[in-house]
């Protein structure tokens, strides 16, 4: 049934490709400087856009088996990201109950309950209050109300979401727009977690934009990846939600800066497009996740998840590479993921870096999105729909009608 949803995005990318077109924006996009040096402005995104709406959390894979956990942090906020018995995946915050402290640092393990180091006081893996050290001397409380503070979680194609607002009313499934069901075209859920890698970069936005366009590919990576890579992209959105295809036919031309495509498909008739080609491409989500496919002696992607940082001119990426099947050599995957995290930071970040103080200092009022750079003014767009909306209702309703626009 995903296959089904990728066909016709295929024919439109081989439409274009043959009569050498790509779809554009209406016009070039003006967005103030300020929108990624301001304080203030960063401030809000982070308490009206990051903590509002449903982020990945990683992949299902992670955390295969029960008892599985992980911690990370966003957007200053620790987290468990635990797998119980039944399977189900749970996210609480990384909080004892009794007065705050940090349960665990560890980055990830198997547990079946979580011990405070402060007062002894345990935690069930998904969240229960189990024990109470001394408890005679304590004195009485209701056990079921101290357990952790438990997220809303969904997990879907392989992915967990959640919501780091404990009482959020927001629908994620609407918010998704149905792109989960696209990209359990990859069947991630059965996928092996590889490695992971975790860097600094500038401002967030400053950082994401680099996975939202080609256009950039064969002039900053042209010692990388080669003068002829494509620098054209097709977009298709689910509200706010974009995959970027390429239209180039050139063989062997670069795609998504790993792997080309299109002449895998272009002179097969439909019935025989596999499911792996028709997945290649850059498939962003929401708003601060990029995945990309590669080749490390198997299939695989990079999910790349790009968060505030603590302060406006900082963001944090954490490199999740999963696999299709464990990769033949261990060494040399490493070695890939090495290089790509190379890439990432010495061109793509170096580059942003380099762009952050003629913001910051007034020497640029404004920067430009062109009419090719389509993803980017979808996602600086849909930045600003959030921060407009005023509550959950609003953002439920935001979100699904983008759903009845499709």
């Amino acid at each position: 049934m995903t296959r089904e949803l990728l066909i016709p995005i295929a024919r439109d990318v081989i439409k274009h490709a043959k009569a050498g077109t790509m779809k554009q924006a209406s016009k070039v996009m003006r967005l103030p400087a300020t929108h990624y040096t301001d304080s203030n402005r960063f401030q809000t995104e982070v308490e009206k856009l990051i903590k509002r709406v449903p982020i990945i959390l990683g992949p299902s894979c992670e955390i295969s088996k029960a008892g599985d956990f992980k911690t990370l942090s966003i957007a200053g906020i620790s987290l468990i990201v635990s797998r119980d018995v039944d399977g189900e995946a749970h996210a609480m915050i990384n909080a004892c109950s009794h007065r705050g402290a940090c349960l665990t640092k560890e980055e990830s393990g198997n547990r079946k309950r979580f011990t405070c180091p402060y007062h002894g006081w345990s935690f069930s893996n998904v969240g229960d209050l189990i024990g109470v050290s001394a408890e005679k001397d304590f004195g009485s409380i209701d056990k079921n109300d101290y357990g952790l503070i438990s997220l809303p979680v969904y997990e879907s194609a392989g992915l967990i979401w959640a919501i780091l607002n404990p009482n959020s009313k927001v629908d994620i499934p609407t918010f998704l727009s149905g792109y989960d069901k696209v990209l359990d075209s990859f069947a991630f859920s059965e996928w092996v977690y590889v490695s992971k890698r975790r860097f600094s970069g500038p401002n967030w936005k400053i950082a994401y934009d680099g996975y939202l366009e080609y256009y950039h590919v064969p002039v900053l990576h042209r010692d990388t990846f080669g003068t002829d890579a494509t620098n054209q992209g097709l977009y298709y959105a689910w509200g706010p939600h974009q995959h970027i295809k390429s239209p180039a036919t050139e063989k062997g031309h670069v795609a998504t800066e790993t792997l080309g495509y299109m002449t895998n498909l272009i002179d097969k008739p439909e019935d025989e497009w596999d499911t792996e080609t028709l997945t290649y491409g850059v498939w962003t989500v929401f708003p601060t996740t990029s995945i990309a496919s590669f080749d490390a002696g198997g299939r695989g992607v990079m999910i790349s998840q790009i968060l505030p940082g603590e302060s406006v001119e900082e963001s944090i990426t954490t490199q999740y590479y999963i696999m299709e099947r464990p990769p033949v050599d261990p060494g040399a995957a490493e070695e890939q993921f090495d290089f790509f995290q190379k890439v990432v930071m010495q061109e793509d970040y170096a580059m942003g870096s380099s762009a952050q103080p003629a913001l910051k200092e007034g020497g640029l009022d404004h920067i430009l999105f062109g009419r090719n750079e389509q993803g980017n003014q979808h996602f600086h767009q849909w930045i600003d729909k959030v921060l407009n909306s005023d509550n959950d209702n609003d953002l439920n309703s935001l979100f699904k009608n983008a759903n009845n626009n499709k």
